[in-house]
């Protein structure tokens, strides 16, 4: 395997040593092929909201199974978990499923080219919505200017196509509109960044960004592969009162297999194939144990309590990580929604990019490894957002606050 990885994170690049492999998961653990047990706060990157090797999403994927793995034709279990995620999100009235967040995304920009009828898309430093070519790329000469390939192989003019802003910078998007507007079929934001750490948007953003598009003809479009069902029943645009044109979804709507969505309303996404010209398919699309795993997961986040309970728990953690922090005499800023947090060693909150990257990611990596060693398994870079499931009881909170109390004095020593 190039880099022995299939995901260049778990190479541990950015913490130093050597990768982690993990044997198996149950719960709120995972255990290495060492025989050691972790405590996991990445939670397979989202998707494990209920816990790892859940027994009621377990036996949903056995009985599935059963019956065959892939089929490549139309199933029931199709139709059954798309009316949960429709009942759920006002805004999807139809959608169409994809096997990963980069599908999603991708087919999204797609479906708005052809909606509008323009080309060029705006996104936010920082934000990452899968390895598509157009979406690969970095700033160039200016805070808000056109992208520049950030990947071999990712063509000048692919890159050309896409607009970029920091994000929370309002004023930047109307800059990038007011000269480009015409040319814009589509704004794509996730409406809590994931892959700077955790950023929430600033008050007014996200309503500000509705409103130019709505000014220019232009699509908005949620990219809550990472928060939709984990920030909140439905997705974060439940919360936030936000709606936009378009979402894509991932992650917690597989329960841990290849499943991803995007929809919208019947107007538009109508003019996917079959019943329209944008063409996009998938062999696997919609597989019955992808199916399974999503609607068992679902039917679980549906019960009630089950995010007031999630966020009470994430609540209690953030909190012991914040005074562990304190103690130690380091500079720690938090935040949470839903079952998602994360923490920035930095002496202000992080609202851009640029403020992420100017966060301690050397004390991040020492940090990791200390955690490491006290049976607590961190995502691998300080890039990333952490995860609890329903199956963090008091006992694994409590495991990860003093397990973060020694390392932070141990790092900071």
């Amino acid at each position: 395997m190039v880099g022995g990885v299939n995901s260049p994170v778990r190479a541990f690049r950015a913490v130093g040593g050597e990768p982690v492999f993990i044997e198996r998961a149950e719960g709120a653990n995972v255990f290495d092929v060492d025989g050691n047990r972790y405590v996991d706060m990445v939670g397979t990157w989202g998707p494990a909201i209920v816990g790892h090797a859940h027994p009621a999403v377990v036996e949903a994927v056995k009985k599935a199974a059963e019956n065959g793995l892939s089929f490549g034709a139309c199933c029931a279990a199709e139709a059954d978990l798309a009316e949960i995620i429709v009942e759920a999100l006002p805004s999807v009235e139809r959608l169409r499923f994809v096997n990963s967040g980069t599908e999603a995304t991708m087919s999204a920009i797609r479906l708005a080219r052809a909606a509008v009828g323009r080309t060029k898309i705006v996104k936010f430093l920082g934000c990452y919505h899968g390895h598509v070519d157009a979406l690969l790329v970095a700033a160039g000469s200016g805070a808000a200017t056109f992208g520049v390939p950030d990947s071999a192989g990712v063509p000048p003019s692919f890159a050309e196509a896409t607009l970029l802003a920091p994000y929370n910078d309002l004023t930047a998007v109307e800059k990038i509109m007011k000269e480009h507007g015409m040319d814009v079929a589509a704004i794509l934001v996730e409406p809590v960044a994931g892959n700077m750490g955790f950023v929430r948007p600033v008050g007014g953003f996200l309503d500000g960004l509705r409103k130019l598009c709505d000014r220019h003809g232009s699509l908005l479009i949620f990219d809550e592969v990472m928060t939709g069902f984990r920030a909140a029943w439905g997705g974060y645009q439940n919360t936030c009162g936000v709606r936009p044109d378009l979402t894509c979804l991932g992650k917690v709507i597989g329960g841990g297999m290849p499943v991803a969505a995007y929809g919208g309303p019947r107007s538009i996404m109508e003019k996917v194939s079959p019943l329209g010209p944008v063409y996009q398919a998938g062999t696997l699309s919609g597989n019955p144990i992808g199916m399974a795993a999503g609607i068992a997961t679902l039917r679980i986040c549906r019960e009630n309590g089950f995010y007031t309970k999630l966020y009470a728990n994430i609540r209690r953690l953030v909190d012991g990580l914040d005074g562990a922090a304190r103690q130690a005499g380091i500079a720690l800023q938090t935040d949470a929604e839903g079952g998602m947090f994360g923490m920035a060693l930095f002496n202000r909150p992080v609202r851009n990019f640029d403020d992420a990257k100017a966060c301690d990611h050397g004390l991040y990596a020492r940090f990791f490894r200390a955690m490491l060693d006290r049976g607590v398994w961190l995502p691998p870079s300080g890039y990333e957002v952490m995860f609890v499931s329903s199956a963090h009881d008091k006992a694994a909170i409590d495991q990860v606050i003093d397990a973060a109390r020694e390392a932070f004095r141990s790092v900071a020593s």
